[in-house]
């Protein structure tokens, strides 16, 4: 053999030497292998032909490029992960929001209240001892047919409240966007994105309770009944359940106690302000604030305009024609209606749209109510053109005992004790010598009665003449203009203001006229605000409801719960407060409030006449009670020379004499608070020389 190496010429080379000990036979070109058993092929042990291990392991071979493919394109990662980063937060936000659709539908209130025959509450009102004043409710909610109504009130109804109604399936995205804006936008909730299906649906089925919970499942409702009724049937549904207020369920009822007649003999006008009232049953009761009512109304004619549902004709006649408030009226105690409505609207505002029977306990003694409503027809003079008046008592806790709100209900629903604002004239003037007692100044502080001139501004008395040097006490007591202004210019408009406030006086303008009364307030708040003059100084919170009770005995609403737990704020020292009772004690006796005395009770208070004798005011109180009396007349027309210290204080007198006897009977009388004259003050006689010639024509 020879001693060279063959290589077989069809195996491909190996890039490495063969070993020497590797022997081969002459090749034979037809041979394969395992054809014969003499002929190999060239073999050497694999731990031979490959690298060493820790070479294969640790350097990486460059992989041979293949010449006929083209090369890859780079894979745009950036738009995988924009994909993957948008979608995660959309999977997760949609498993959210069906979770929480699953967790809002496991206690979903029953349905069956939808198909149930309705009955509105009943409502029982008591007086403070006990004695029923009125019973309403308890009757079964008539049926709405839609074709029997006016069309106007389908129509007013979706104008202001869903004008998407026909297109949406329950809910109205673009009205919930819009809503939204215009609340971010204002910084408060000014408008509410839910339909009238919504509005069913909270109605109907779920409470007051403001979460995200309920206004989930409301939405929940709306869809099924849209998917349940058709559109019209939701109307009708809506129209026999919807509050008007008061416990007034449906269209039906609403139009009889605003206007005593069927829903089907409305007119356009009345319709609006029904369909207005539903925003808000309490703040836009016309019983209650005629202004924010007659607003709205319009609002909602506007809207029918707007919308196509009135003809400039149409909506020119419906602004134009007045609408007269008339109530369905109660032959029982029919006087303690005007208390009754307040009443009502602030039972809406405590617990809203009472769900089952409920009694309601008033703090009103009907024995005083009804003194106080004789007083008032027996004391105004026809003849001196005295048409209207109002009155209000207060006990020491600022509990309503008697409110009169006209002279007869029946005639006229509105409000002048609540709503009736006017100028107070003097009977004001107690706060601007109450803020001067409070920085110092004492009842015997002189002063000049003089012409002043307040920038241009000239006050005069009412008696057009000028009294020169005279102590506050005495101004006071004869109602001198010029040292009002001038108290209330030297210690400071916004002192009067502020101390105005602090008895409950609130939204006063720091003008030179305040100190004559020259701005707009309530008889209500007016009285309210001289109560702590009566209970030795404290603070109260006007109010006529002690308690709300549900048929099965909870108690829905508490007084002494809501508002007693705070206490009494101490608003006057002693010395203070003896000081101003003093002050108005000299009114009652010696000056413009003569007519008010009462023999053997300790009576202070103030008058007020405003120009060109529009209103006629006495504000007057014992140690027991505050009452307040007004006189005018609707029109605002003139009274034949009608002063504070003449119908009004006469009306007060009358009215306090006999329930102070009723009430309190043979009961020692109480006194007011009040100070001693210092030695060095002499009363002064020339009071009653004035007086004598002035009282017919003092305010």
């Amino acid at each position: 053999m020879s001693d060279e190496h063959s290589i077989d010429k069809g195996a491909e080379p190996s890039g490495q030497e063969v070993a020497p000990s590797v022997s081969v036979l002459e090749e034979k070109p037809d041979t394969v292998l395992g054809a014969a058993p003499d002929v190999l092929r060239p073999y050497a042990p694999i731990s031979e032909q490959q690298d060493p291990l820790w070479k294969r392991i640790f350097v990486r071979k460059p992989r041979p490029e293949k010449p006929n493919k083209k090369p890859k394109k780079k894979k745009q990662k950036w738009l995988v992960w924009t994909l993957w980063i948008l979608g995660l937060p959309g999977g997760l936000l949609a498993l959210f929001v069906l979770g929480w659709f699953g967790y809002a539908a496991l206690d979903m209130p029953d349905t069956s209240p939808l198909w149930a025959p309705k009955t509105t509450p009943q409502i029982v009102i008591f007086d403070r001892y006990g004695r029923e004043i009125l019973r309403k409710g308890g009757a079964a909610a008539k049926p709405v047919n839609l074709d029997a109504l006016p069309a106007s009130l389908p129509q007013a109804l979706i104008a202001i409240e869903d004008r998407r109604f026909y297109k949406h399936p329950g809910f109205d995205p673009i009205g919930l966007v819009r809503a939204a804006k215009a609340n971010f936008k204002a910084g408060r909730v000014v408008q509410g994105g839910s339909t009238l299906t919504q509005q069913l649906a909270k109605n109907v089925f779920l409470t007051r309770e403001q979460t995200l919970k309920r206004k989930t499942q409301e939405l929940m409702f709306a869809v099924w009944l849209e998917l349940r009724m058709s559109k019209k049937e939701i109307l009708e549904t809506y129209l026999s359940r919807v509050y008007f207020g008061g416990g007034t369920v449906g269209i039906e009822s609403g139009a009889q106690r605003f206007f005593n007649k069927p829903a089907k003999d409305l007119d356009t006008g009345e319709v609006a302000l029904l369909v207005g009232l539903l925003q808000a049953p309490d703040r836009l009761n016309p019983l209650k604030n005629r202004r924010l009512s007659a607003e709205r109304t319009a609002k909602v004619l506007a809207e029918m305009r707007a919308q196509g549902y009135l003809t400039p004709t149409e909506y020119d006649t419906a602004m134009t024609t007045a609408i007269e408030i008339e109530p369905l009226v109660i032959n029982a105690n029919v006087g303690a209606r005007y208390f009754t409505d307040w009443v009502l609207a602030t039972m809406d505002r405590e617990i809203g749209q009472p769900r089952s029977d409920i009694t309601i306990h008033t703090t009103l003694d009907l024995e005083m109510q009804k003194l106080a409503e004789n007083a008032i027809r027996n004391g105004l003079d026809n003849k001196r053109n005295t048409q209207q008046a109002a009155l209000m008592t207060f006990d020491g806790e600022g509990a309503v005992r008697a409110m009169v709100g006209g002279v007869d209900y029946r005639h006229s629903s509105f409000n002048r004790a609540l709503s009736g604002n006017r100028q107070p004239g003097s009977s004001f003037k107690p706060f601007v010598y109450l803020a001067a007692l409070q920085s110092g100044r004492t009842p015997w502080q002189l002063y000049v009665d003089e012409p002043i001139d307040i920038d241009g501004w000239k006050p005069g008395n009412f008696s057009n003449e000028y009294l020169g040097t005279m102590s506050m006490e005495k101004a006071l007591a004869l109602s001198i203009n010029t040292v009002a202004v001038k108290v209330n210019e030297e210690i400071g408009r916004d002192k009067v203001v502020e101390t105005a406030h602090l008895m409950g006086l609130e939204g006063l303008k720091p003008y030179a006229s305040l100190a004559l009364g020259a701005q707009e307030m309530s008889l209500y708040n007016l009285t309210a605000a001289y109560v702590p003059f009566a209970n030795w100084g404290y603070s109260v919170t006007p109010h006529g409801i002690d308690a709300i009770y549900a048929n099965n005995g909870d108690t829905l609403y508490s007084y002494n719960a809501q508002r007693g737990a705070n206490g009494k704020t101490k608003l006057l020292d002693t010395q203070t407060l003896g000081q101003i009772n003093l002050m108005l004690s000299t009114v009652v006796r010696d000056g413009t409030g003569k007519a008010a005395r009462i023999p053997g009770r300790d009576v202070a208070g103030k008058t007020g006449t405003t120009n060109d004798y529009r209103d006629a005011w006495f504000i007057g109180y014992t140690a027991d009670f505050v009452t307040g009396v007004w006189v005018g007349n609707d029109d605002n027309s003139k009274m034949a020379r009608v002063t504070g210290g003449t119908i009004p204080a006469r009306i007060w007198q009358d009215y306090m004499r006999q329930a102070l006897d009723k009430v309190l009977g043979d009961t020692a009388a109480a006194s007011l608070p009040t100070i001693t004259r210092p030695a060095h003050v002499t009363h002064d006689n020339t009071l009653e020389i004035l007086l004598a010639d002035l009282e017919k024509a003092l305010p």
